[in-house]
């Protein structure tokens, strides 16, 4: 179940609509005042302009038409991004300053791709440079007497704070890969699981890493228990298993009571993993101190479909959708250009309610390094290791459709139409405007974007995006 349709709507009220507001009701009889603008994305062009019919009043559903509906509202967009993890900070150190800067501005200032929210990791993932965490003691430390970031202080700290400096607003959150591995079943990082034994260290390992951050300039606004909370990876790398139980008694007995004594305001996300473990979320956050504590849950697409964050919406609509990690494979022949497999895959998260879209790695090199787990991921970028040249993704072009367009703050509206091989989402922006994501994943053909008794027609290319915005 994806978007509730407007008869829904009307009958919901607060399960996640809100009322139709005055702006909004004037927009919906009002003539469109300004031309509207156009970018598409295809086999020869980049996010580059294009073309748009002039407005034009229209009786009924033209055919083929996607239709706008202000009235329909849904959530309100957090942003659009990628992970910091050790690797991209590694391959951004390895640049000259004047380079660096460049593609950070590419991909974090209002002249780039403007993104917005993006990830960290607590500790070693399966793309760092090496196993670590915050506490390496050969011995168990419940005390975390060798609490240190001191790791993290050579190049994910300084890059963070240099994104930070791009986008002053930038959102970031963080996930461990594994507690250390003195916590755990078998005493390493690679595979195993918690120990509850270890529950009240850990969560005060949480908070000494947050703090340590923010003394370094470095304020993370939510975390994650756990990434991927259902599977160990058959020890290949820093991964740990949590099972349900573990978590919900984690966070109420330990993890939501540590950050409030410490006074931070960071949000917790629960699951961190795939759509398949939506009935999973449905049980953690069914528990009231649990559902107290959680501002919502963090998802992953590798397993399932969409519409479970339209499930869990629906039991808990106070609880916020987070789409925290996907990216490419670098060994695929269609790295470059499977824009519109993105696009299509974001227009599906959107219409389920989810408020971000996070991405993997940020930068990784053309063989999907550095690299220490079993998976040939490629980042939003690449980045030749021997001269130094920059290549985008299909996922980095599909981004810009986005992100690009989309503020802060942005509301997802109705959008209606079905027709063969066209996706399509609408959102209305902070400052009245309304952009509409078309992706085209079949041959180029006509449609008509229509907006009460206005319409206009667009032109799809063959395997594309195209954003408009009125």
């Amino acid at each position: 179940m994806k978007h509730t349709t407007r008869r829904e709507f009307i009958r919901l009220g607060a399960s996640g609509a809100v009322a139709l507001s005055k702006p909004a009701k004037a927009l919906w009889s009002a003539s469109p005042a300004a031309k509207a603008r156009a970018w598409v994305t295809s086999k020869d062009h980049k996010f580059q302009p294009t073309s748009v019919g002039d407005w034009r009043r229209v009786e009924g559903n033209p055919t083929k038409s996607i239709r706008l509906e202000p009235a329909q509202r849904f959530q309100n967009i957090l942003g659009f991004g990628a992970a910091f993890t050790e690797a991209s900070c590694y391959l951004f150190h390895k640049m000259s300053a004047e380079d660096r800067q460049t593609l950070l501005s590419d991909l974090f200032s209002s002249k780039g791709l403007a993104l917005s929210v993006a990830r960290t990791c607590i500790g070693a993932s399966d793309y760092s440079t090496k196993v670590y965490s915050f506490d390496d003691s050969p011995e168990p430390d419940p005390e975390l007497k060798n609490f240190t970031i001191a790791h993290d202080r050579e190049t994910i700290l300084p890059t963070l704070r240099e994104a930070r400096k791009i986008n002053p607003d930038l959102f970031l959150f963080s996930s461990p890969w594994s507690p250390p591995g003195w916590m755990k079943a078998g005493g390493s990082m690679l595979g195993g699981s918690m120990r509850k034994k270890y529950y009240a260290p850990y969560a005060e390992y949480f908070v000494k890493f947050l703090q340590g951050y923010g003394s370094e300039g470095v304020k993370i606004d939510a975390i994650t228990v756990q990434n991927e909370v259902d599977t160990d990876q058959d020890g290949r790398m820093p991964a740990a298993l949590w099972g349900q139980e573990y978590e919900i008694e984690f966070v109420k007995g330990h993890l939501g009571p540590a950050l409030e004594r410490a006074s931070l305001d960071t949000k917790i996300w629960v699951l961190d993993h795939n759509y398949s473990l939506w009935g999973r979320a449905m049980d953690t956050l069914s528990d009231p101190l649990v559902f107290k504590y959680v501002d919502g849950v963090a998802w992953h697409g590798y397993v399932g479909g969409p519409d479970a964050m339209t499930k869990v919406h629906d039991a808990f609509p106070t609880k916020g959708a987070y789409w925290t990690e996907g990216g490419p494979d670098i060994t695929s022949p269609d790295y470059a250009t499977d824009w519109s497999k993105w696009g299509h895959l974001y227009t599906d998260i959107l219409r389920n309610w989810a408020q971000c879209i996070v991405g993997w790695n940020l930068l990784l090199d053309e063989k999907g390094r550095p690299n220490i787990g079993p998976f040939p991921c490629g980042g939003v970028v690449t980045v030749d290791s021997q001269n130094g040249q920059i290549s985008r993704s299909g996922q980095y072009w599909a981004f810009a459709h986005f992100s690009k367009t989309m503020q802060r703050g942005a509301q997802v509206i109705g959008s209606q139409g079905e027709f063969a091989d066209v996706h399509h989402v609408a959102v209305e922006n902070p400052d009245g405007t309304h952009v509409v994501v078309a992706t085209n994943r079949g041959e180029k053909q006509d449609v008509v974007c229509q907006l009460g008794t206005n319409a206009l027609t667009l032109t799809l290319e063959a395997d594309s995006i195209t954003t408009l915005v009125l």
